[in-house]
């Protein structure tokens, strides 16, 4: 069944190879994101990098011609998975984390005191500092019953140099160390989907997900029961969503493909 924008009344969009590469802004997204406001469709920004703060999305998105988001409107899979822990656990529990510290500080901000000593869960996101020392102390805590979090299961990310460890590679070491599978939060879990959902104060069957990477934003989208729309501007191709067998709703060559089909709908 063909993508009906016209029942479309909130988004959600990824931000990396859907907004931007790098440093190379993508046509037409300040365009999209002005039709929006316009039609008074509000819009949340999901992203599984974990090692950013929200106010860093913020600020790049007013330098990109994009003022005035709010942070609420910001969801990383590390204030997702604050969310998550915040459902679990009272405010003031001591949470070990191993991560950059823009989660340190989401964590921090969700009420969570980041120490080791008698932690009731280990959070773990992507970290440039991981050591055989963390990896150990994580070890040890859900060995003796603390919780196992993963702000995303993404086992590779690219930068310039090719494609780098990501945040699921650091979950694979402690889960061979400890046996236990993580309760996983980002993309494709329903968990993050679920999160901007409930933000926007829609339902999924009127709201679209707009994402490049299938086995992310699509495949996530969908089984969150949302609209998806795929652009090929980022990580993968419409040949990908042959091999992979994920159909999207709709197939876009970019946000101003997507809007010129949504002015005209």
């Amino acid at each position: 069944m063909p993508l009906d924008l016209t029942r479309i009344n909130a988004v959600i969009s990824d931000m990396d190879g859907v907004l931007w590469r790098g440093d190379h802004v993508l046509p037409q997204v300040v365009e999209f994101f002005n039709f929006l406001r316009r039609e008074n469709i509000p819009f949340a920004l999901a992203t599984n990098n974990s090692g950013k703060h929200p106010l860093t999305y913020v600020k790049r998105l007013t330098e990109i011609g994009i003022p005035n988001v709010e942070p609420w409107q910001i969801i990383t899979s590390g204030t997702a998975t604050a969310s998550y822990l915040q459902s679990k656990y009272p405010s003031g529990v001591p949470i070990y984390m191993v991560g950059m510290p823009g989660l340190g500080d989401v964590l921090t901000e969700a009420g969570f005191v980041m120490e080791e000593e008698d932690a009731v869960a280990v959070v773990s996101g992507i970290d440039f500092n991981f050591t055989y020392e963390k990896a150990l102390k994580a070890t040890h805590l859900i060995r003796s019953g603390a919780a196992f979090v993963g702000t995303n299961g993404d086992l590779t990310f690219p930068n310039p140099a090719g494609l780098s460890p990501g945040a699921g590679s650091i979950l694979a070491m402690i889960e061979a160390a400890t046996d236990v599978k993580p309760t996983v939060i980002g993309k494709p879990e329903k968990a993050m989907f679920e999160v901007a959902v409930s933000r926007l104060d829609t339902d999924p069957a009127h709201c679209l997900m707009i994402g490049d990477r299938l086995n992310t934003d699509i495949s996530g989208g969908k089984n969150a029961g949302l609209n998806t729309a795929f652009v090929l501007t980022g990580v993968h191709t419409s040949d990908d969503a042959d091999r992979l067998k994920i159909r999207p709703d709709e197939t876009y060559s970019g946000l101003g493909h997507l809007l010129s089909t949504w002015q005209n709908a």
